[in-house]
Order: structure tokens, then sequence, then C-alpha cells
């Protein structure tokens, strides 16, 4: 099943001026133009385990084996529903830029169903090349018992969403602060941006790739 995904780029914002009136301010400044231009998207949905459960080898709930639904109920009876994955984000640098940018850090927060749940950051250094889309696996931990109730059915429903299951739709979305190195040092973006989508799920994407 394809997946379109709503896309959001960063703008250059208010810390143009700053950089333009500092000693190294136009190299900071070209730095901030070129990351103006990128493109960030949600690529794919990986390894999604809900309290251990492989999620990606179920199509439906009638598809949980014995051993998933001890797991499942399990989990329930303890009041916690645990949920990892790893959401791959795609940050797409337009080959017409001449310099690529090195991403420092992203800090995120995760909407799932419109839900605010947990937060993050991502540090690890990542090159953004010109002409190379590429993928940063967020790494993401959840007990969805806080956020979506006891419910075990429509738990592993919005599991299920993250794998693109047909049937099942999952709204989620990120909200992010990338930080960027430049001359001046690492400069977080001074405002956060929205990485939206309708669904999320296991499509291949883009390779990750570093400098």
């Amino acid at each position: 099943m394809k997946h379109r995904f709503h896309r959001s780029a960063l703008a250059l914002g208010s810390l143009t001026l700053l950089l333009a009136l500092s000693p190294l301010g136009c190299a900071s400044l070209q730095q901030f133009a070129n990351l103006r231009n990128v493109d960030f998207h949600l690529d794919s949905a990986q390894n999604v385990r809900l309290a251990g459960v492989e999620m990606d080898r179920v199509r439906a709930f009638n598809d949980l084996r014995p051993g998933d639904f001890l797991r499942l109920s399990s989990a329930v009876v303890a009041n916690e529903m645990p949920l990892t994955f790893t959401l791959n984000v795609g940050a797409e640098n337009p080959a017409a830029n001449d310099v690529g940018a090195r991403m420092v850090a992203f800090d995120w927060t995760l909407f799932l169903q419109d839900k605010e749940t947990v937060s993050g950051t991502f540090n690890e250094e990542v090159y953004l090349a010109p002409g190379v889309t590429t993928r940063v696996p967020v790494q993401i931990n959840l007990d969805l018992v806080q956020f979506f109730g006891r419910n075990a059915r429509e738990l592993v429903d919005v599991a299920l969403a993250l794998t693109g299951q047909e049937g099942v739709s999952s709204r989620v979305r990120l909200v992010a602060r990338p930080s960027i190195q430049t001359p001046l040092g690492a400069l977080r973006y001074p405002r956060p941006i929205t990485i939206v989508n309708r669904d999320v799920g296991t499509q291949p994407g883009t390779q990750r790739t570093g400098q």
C-alpha cells in the first residue's frame, strides 16, 4: 500500500539577521540558506513491537497467535502496553544546494491519533548532502495505556496502523527542532517545524547516508 506524505520544509527565520551581522555571518548564513529548502517527511515505521509482540507480521487483530494474546492480556492486567518502533524521518536536500549541512541534533515530540505522547532527541550527527535524501532513524518507546486507555483491541489497532495495514488509519506527526552545525557552533532552529502525514507504514524508504 502506497502512502503520500505531507511534507514540511524549514523556513529561514529570524536568525538570518543575527548571522549576517556576525564575523562569520556569510558562511553561517549560507548553511541556513541551504537548510531552508531541506524537505522533512515521514518515511516509514519499522520494528513495531507491542508488549513484545512483533506487529510487522500481523495483518489484523484476529491474526494474533495464542501466545500473542497471552502477552497482550498480561500487559493490560499490569496496566501497561509498551510500544517500541523506529520512525524513519527522511531529510531531502535538493541538488540545487551547493553546500551540504550537518544536523547535530533533532529534538522531537510524537503525536499519535492527534494526541501528544512522548518527546526525545536524536543526537547523532547527520550530513545532509545536496541531492540526497538522508534517513534519520528516530527510536520511539512509549506506553500506550497512558494515552489511549486499556482497550486491548484499540491499542492493537494503533500499533497495526503504524505498519500500514489496510483498513486501519493512523494520524502521525512529529513536531521537531533541528540543530545545525555552523562556523558559529551548533545552532538550534528558533521555531519548531511540524512533519505531518496521513498514514505511516512499513514501505521501503531511502537509505540513510552520512559523511
